[in-house]
């Protein structure tokens, strides 16, 4: 199985599988077997919600971006105020969007694994979606 590279979207301060870590902003992680590894150090698994909040996908070299606009894309859906039903109403009419739903919740929205590893061209355009 190949290696993947994934880059630290934020500073990663966790109790990590193999220990507590504590990386910078744009520390560069291997995936390797299913897990975020550092110096041989297994951090977590890359499905994992602790992945999503602290790294990004970056062989293509935008896992800055890639996470800049996952945290955005959340932020904006969670935060309550006029446009918050127009913003999940957006979410649910949109093909692009739907895609990244994980489909086991029928009635409630779940972002899949792949929202985090989306091309770029499709976070931008559910940033775009919904006013982000």
């Amino acid at each position: 199985m190949g290696h993947e590279r994934y880059i630290a979207i934020r500073r990663a301060r966790f109790n990590a599988i193999g220990g507590p870590v504590n990386l910078p902003y744009g520390t560069a992680v291997e995936a390797a077997d299913g897990f975020l590894e550092r110096d041989g150090m297994r951090l977590c698994a890359v499905v994992s919600e602790t992945a999503h909040k602290y790294f990004a996908r970056d062989s293509d070299g935008s896992g800055l971006e890639r996470g800049r606009l996952t945290s955005s894309i959340i932020a904006a859906v969670s935060r309550q105020g006029k446009a918050h039903e127009t913003r999940w109403a957006k979410l649910w009419a949109d093909t692009t969007a739907c895609r990244y739903r994980r489909g086991d919740h029928v009635d409630f929205w779940v972002w899949s694994h792949g929202f985090f590893e989306a091309p770029i061209e499709d976070l931008r355009h559910i940033a775009a979606l919904i006013g982000v």
